[in-house]
């Protein structure tokens, strides 16, 4: 009988224990937190108490940053029993003034970096208590100004070329689009490669080729975050064709040449017509003279022949007087 007594004893101490150690508090958290890279972070994490708990005070917060939610995780800010444990550099207290009666255990990241990404666990013992909670960190970074240009610089006509776009500092690992004036999507035909450098942060490079015989005079490339959002775009408009330092056009006539070329066969122009206008002009004229001159032709023949006539008259007539003395 002694003995079932005490297994009944121990077995209500367990019980007593056990509500004492959760059924009491409960850490809240919240399940998501975003970060910009370079500025302050916070990630909130409460301690929650029943009514029947009065004046807790907290005996130890352990905030530890993990590779996985089933990570134990390394320590980064941690408080036992009045003691604040050394913190990693730029993590503390949300509140500067904080101590064991003050339930907002929050964590604020000073500065924060690529490697602040991932997730955190918040664990709090009390008096009355004990619960954890895991949070992520997502880590932002806007992506720069982006910058493009042409390989080779200048673009010869009929020639193929590529378009160069290229942003960096931006997190995580976005991507590149391209766009022509028509708003036809060209990135199946670029490449892009990404970069991820020293600090974390990542470096895109994008190359567009454009074969011969393109008919587009702009492209627009367009940069995006992870999560779809358009942060900076910039066109490029190829230029028109550029006159070589002989001052040669690309026909190989000089540009003074062509300019005075285009006028010049305008007038040429102008003349061959109106020589040819001439020309049928006087075809004209001629058929018409021709045709007036077959009835001048008879009238001075007759007149000519009336003049022979009245010549032989009057001949004859000065004859017969001499005749007429002789006989």
């Amino acid at each position: 009988m002694a003995s079932s007594g005490i297994i009944v004893f121990i077995f209500t101490v367990l019980c007593i224990c056990a509500v004492k150690s959760g059924g009491f508090v409960k850490v809240e958290s919240k399940a998501e937190n975003v970060g910009h890279y370079g500025q302050q972070s916070l990630l909130e994490c409460v301690v929650k108490t029943t009514e029947d708990v009065i004046d807790p005070t907290i005996h130890v917060v352990a905030w530890k940053k993990l590779t996985s939610p089933e990570d134990e995780g390394d320590l980064v800010l941690g408080f036992n029993r009045g003691k604040l444990d050394q913190p990693k550099r730029g993590y503390k207290f949300a509140d500067p003034l904080w101590d064991e009666k003050n339930m907002n255990v929050s964590l604020l990241i000073t500065n924060t970096a690529v490697a602040d990404d991932g997730y955190y666990s918040c664990m709090v013992i009390t008096d009355s208590g004990d619960d954890k909670a895991v949070t992520t960190l997502k880590v932002q970074a806007r992506y720069s100004v982006l910058t493009v240009y042409s390989d080779p610089e200048k673009i010869v006509p009929n020639t193929d070329s590529t378009l160069v776009c290229e942003s960096h500092g931006g997190y995580p690992k976005g991507t590149i689009r391209w766009f022509d004036e028509e708003k036809h999507d060209w990135t199946k035909s670029s490449e892009m490669k990404p970069k991820q450098l020293d600090d974390g942060l990542f470096q895109l490079t994008s190359r567009l080729s454009l074969l011969r015989g393109s008919t587009f005079l702009k492209y627009t490339c367009v940069v995006y975050n992870a999560s779809g959002g358009k942060e900076d775009e910039k066109t490029f408009e190829i230029p028109p064709p550029q006159p070589t330092p002989g001052g040669l056009n690309q026909t190989g006539l000089s540009v003074a040449t062509s300019k005075v070329a285009a006028p010049l066969v305008v007038i040429g122009s102008l003349i061959v017509g109106l020589l040819f206008a001439l020309l049928l002009y006087r075809r004209r004229s001629q058929k018409t003279r021709r045709n007036s001159s077959a009835p001048l032709m008879d009238g001075h023949r007759q007149v000519s022949e009336a003049l022979q006539h009245v010549e032989e008259g009057c001949n004859s007539h000065e004859d017969e007087p001499i005749n007429q003395d002789q006989s």
